[in-house]
């Protein structure tokens, strides 16, 4: 009795020491032990997913994801794609994310939890200011006592979530024949929705599956298996964690174990923010600045055109932009598989899927023979269930791309990039990335308009 006495005490205290602007928007997380990753069983796991014993101390976390009235009004922009004030921001980086953070800190009279020096970003883990939740903390939230790959415990309907409803979880390898799926296809809204509009996980907490992806401290690496105590993530890398899954995502992407990376300046329609706050500790955490997402492409150096294309859409694009280009600034490959894909619709959707659940690298037939002369690589794609094609991953892994510059661009069908930009990001963790290209199928009038402001935004024309 008298433990359970002093329990209470210490949750009142920290909870009288922690007020907030608005008190509805915050719950307390209470602290505890358990799985992080995923089992060898769950269905498309990816291999960075290794299942582990984490133990995560109380802290505080928005019960929705930051909206674009709350990022406006302290920073005076919005950049995101789909406006409205209830809607979640997006469009913003991790760095815009630290910024706002400490923003919103110094506006409410408390600690900075962020501060930038010498190329780094120092976490003072004692602060009491706003902060970006961790990776451990993110999913130990979504999860909120579930160990399954959804937090309502079954395949998550479109009704329960914003994604891209007409590809539920599994349909990949059930598309032709869905008596077997949990959920069935639904509604795709293509956009993001007001926060707070489907029900929410056993903590209280909105949107953590699906709308937008969200930002956490950590770099991406593997998790360190002997650090089981809130832990902070690598000390260094080139990606930052994002996760949840989005508005254009397929369920596999939304998993409460999935994981996705993207350089710490990058930004995306489907990337937003959720504020958290609260001690994890004492001491530094400090990671070294990641490679420039956004770097600048020379103009003087030659580029490389190289695309995988099945149906003739994204060779057309690479075409033009070869064309527009012109052969003195750069050269042009099609990446070939040794076996190709076959001619028919269905039979290559099968296959497609096949090649990304076991993650196969098909060999190439395409031999570059000295990678070393480009600075740019140009990287076309179709958009393949939500991700890149493997003959993309086997070129990603033949190559020494270290500190060359990625553009890449996609055709697809209505899902822009999926977490295809995830997949490069992870495969070639020391090139930069610039923003990317998604083309819908080939584009049609619109598309030499399309590629012209994108090579005039990366200063190649």
């Amino acid at each position: 009795m008298k433990i359970l006495f002093l329990l209470i005490i210490a949750l009142l205290a920290f909870n009288n020491n922690y007020a907030f602007a608005s008190e509805s928007d915050f719950v307390m997380i209470p602290g505890g032990t358990f799985q992080m990753g995923s089992p060898t069983s769950e269905n498309w796991r990816g291999n960075d997913e290794t299942q582990h014993e984490i133990t995560i101390g109380d802290f505080y976390l928005s019960k929705y994801e930051l909206t674009q009235g709350e990022y406006k009004a302290l920073t005076g922009e919005n950049p995101s794609s789909f406006k409205g004030d209830n809607l979640p921001v997006e469009n913003i980086s991790w760095l815009d994310a630290i910024n706002y953070c400490n923003l919103l800190s110094k506006r409410e009279g408390l600690a900075k939890a962020y501060e930038i020096k010498d190329n780094q970003v120092i976490w003072h883990k004692e602060a009491d200011g706003y902060r970006l939740p961790t990776e451990a903390e993110w999913e130990y939230a979504c999860r909120a006592g579930t160990s399954t790959p959804f937090n309502n415990e079954k395949s998550i309907s479109a009704s329960e979530a914003n994604y891209y409803g007409h590809y539920p979880y599994e349909i990949e390898e059930n598309y032709f024949t869905q008596a077997k799926l949990t959920t069935k296809p639904g509604i795709y809204r293509a956009e993001t929705v007001k926060i707070g509009s489907f029900a929410p996980n056993k903590f209280g907490l909105y949107d953590m599956h699906g709308n937008v992806a969200e930002w956490c401290w950590d770099v991406y690496g593997e998790y360190d298996l002997n650090n089981n105590l809130n832990p902070t993530g690598p000390a260094s890398g080139t990606r930052r964690v994002y996760r949840g899954g989005a508005w254009n995502d397929f369920a596999k992407n939304m998993r409460s174990a999935y994981r996705a990376a993207m350089p710490q300046d990058g930004t995306s329609f489907n990337l937003g923010m959720r504020l958290a706050r609260g001690p994890i500790g004492v001491g530094l955490a400090a990671t070294s600045a990641a490679i420039n997402a956004n770097a600048q492409s020379d103009s003087s150096a030659k580029i490389l055109i190289a695309y995988f294309s099945w149906s003739g859409n994204t060779r057309d694009i690479a075409q033009k932009i070869y064309g527009k280009l012109g052969k003195s600034q750069a050269d042009i490959i099609e990446l070939e598989p040794v076996k190709a894909y076959s001619d028919d619709y269905s039979t290559v959707l099968k296959q497609a899927q096949h090649d990304q659940h076991i993650q196969a690298r098909p060999e190439l037939k395409t031999k570059i023979k000295n990678i070393a002369q480009y600075n740019t690589i140009i990287l076309g794609y179709p958009n393949w269930w939500a991700s890149i094609p493997m003959p993309i991953a086997s070129f990603l892994e033949s190559y020494d791309l270290s500190g060359k510059t990625i553009m890449p661009f996609c055709s697809h069908g209505g899902g822009r990039f999926g977490q295809s930009l995830t997949a490069i990001a992870k495969l070639a963790q020391h090139s930069a990335i610039t923003q990317g290209l998604s083309i819908h199928y080939g584009g049609g009038s619109s598309l030499m308009r399309y590629i012209e402001n994108w090579l005039k935004a990366n200063n190649l024309i």
